[in-house]
């Protein structure tokens, strides 16, 4: 399992969930989370947040995508 399916599970969503979060199809967000397509500047911030709010205060874009 690579990191960003690792966070998202610890948020408790689906890929569905997310995609629905993101405004995307579920199969575009499951090649994002894959690495086959990269997650866009506001989609990173977006999960950022989503964590910051949940789970991690202060983690950063960095510990998150690269």
């Amino acid at each position: 399992m690579n990191k960003i399916a690792g966070y998202r599970k610890m948020l408790g969503m689906s890929q569905e969930k997310m995609a629905k979060e993101f405004g995307i199809s579920a199969q575009a967000f499951r090649m994002k989370e894959k690495g086959k397509v990269n997650f866009n500047k506001s989609e990173m911030l977006k999960f950022r947040n989503l964590l910051r709010e949940n789970l991690f205060p202060s983690i950063t874009i960095d510990e998150i995508f690269f």
